[in-house]
């Protein structure tokens, strides 16, 4: 490990080829560059999930720190690993201070492996709108976390309104073993029956306003063309927000799943004694690996997020994003004061056609004067 202190794009990418002549090729080839931003707050627990993914999908690893942007002059500080701390491959860890934090693609970009997707995951509460960050920009898979902000709800919505084919959100990630403990209960029925189920309802019983639990719902609904709420439980949930899935079932049939709070959940179905499934909470690492297998736009999740908020159309969407320029240190700048309407009747209102002045105490006249030389 290398570390360079005040240095900049160029130093990085001398001292990683530097790394790599000193101790052999760790790598021949990569396959995505995984871009993380975080807090300093949060970065050992970002390098430990990074660290992870990294391990079952080979990757080069930029952790970009923004600190201290209101600081009066820009610097850079920077660890170069290979096959280090950060997992087999080659990782940079960036932390940028003053304005420099709001231009890191200007870093990024030279160190992104060459011919390679880019992931780019926000390990924190999610950014406004993605056009804003050029971190998303240039990426061509895009993870962010509803749970972390602090209205998850509003949060969702707004991911759906900033919807871009390539988007996906760890709350969606957190739902993948009740969606296939789901399918495969209602494939079990379909087995049993020998012909096709039809799902008239149900409800989703946990936290409200977790987005997990609204992402559940609305996959739901999504897939079955019935109607499925969220229902407020009596047990705490944490960040999955869900303790119990409900399905009505023609024929008078329902299915239930519920979490038994011992890394399992228990299935009740027609006909079927009560069984126990695995269902274990996953580490933020495999989390994020889930989401570095496909790069491809992930339609489920759209639909659910369709249903769940009520957005349409975001399969029309494009999937390139372009750069807006935003400069949060810089306040929106005020509207611009209203001009006076021009009265209808302009006689007795208007006192430059009533009187031929503009009522200035004055009484000069305001029109243009030569100057004298």
């Amino acid at each position: 490990m290398s570390t360079l202190w005040d240095t900049n794009g160029s130093a990085i990418v001398k001292e990683l080829a530097a790394q790599r002549r000193t101790g052999g090729a760790v790598m021949s080839g990569v396959a995505l560059t995984l871009v993380v931003v975080a807090d300093e707050d949060r970065v050992q627990e970002a390098e430990a999930a990074a660290a992870a993914a990294a391990e079952v999908h080979p990757c080069r690893l930029l952790i970009v720190v923004r600190r201290q942007v209101e600081a009066p002059s820009p610097r850079l500080d920077a660890e170069v690993l290979i096959g280090g701390r950060l997992g087999p491959g080659e990782a940079v860890v960036m932390r940028m201070y003053g304005r420099l934090g709001l231009h890191a693609e200007s870093v990024v970009l030279p160190l992104l492996a060459a011919d390679a997707p880019v992931v780019t995951w926000w390990f924190a509460a999610p950014p406004g709108r993605i056009e804003t960050d050029a971190l998303g920009v240039i990426a061509n898979r895009r993870i962010t976390d509803s749970w972390m902000a602090e209205d998850g709800m509003a949060a969702l919505q707004l991911r759906a309104e900033d919807f871009a084919p390539g988007d996906t959100d760890l709350s969606w990630t957190r739902s993948t073993p009740w969606r296939a403990t789901l399918a495969s209960t209602l494939d079990a029925v379909v087995g049993r029956r020998g012909g096709p189920v039809a799902v008239l309802g149900g409800h989703v019983v946990g936290d409200p306003g977790n987005p997990t639990a609204q992402l559940v719902a609305g996959w739901i609904s999504a897939r079955c063309g019935c109607p499925v709420t969220v229902e407020a439980g009596q047990r705490t949930t944490g960040s999955k927000g869900i303790d119990t899935v409900v399905l009505t079932l023609d024929q008078d049939e329902e299915v239930r799943l519920t979490d038994d709070r011992k890394g399992g959940a228990v299935i009740s179905q027609p006909y079927r004694p009560d069984s126990t499934v695995a269902l274990p909470k996953r580490s933020l690492g495999e989390l994020i690996g889930e989401e570095m297998k496909r790069l491809d736009s992930d339609e489920p999740y759209r639909e659910a997020l369709e249903a769940a908020t009520g957005v349409t159309g975001l399969a029309a969407r494009q999937p390139v994003r372009e750069h807006r320029w935003f400069d949060p240190m810089r306040p929106l700048p005020a509207s611009a004061p209203t001009a006076p309407d021009v009265p209808a009747d302009s006689v007795e209102d208007d006192e430059v056609a009533a009187t031929g002045t503009d009522g200035d105490d004055d009484g000069g006249d305001d029109s243009p004067q030569e100057e004298t030389p």
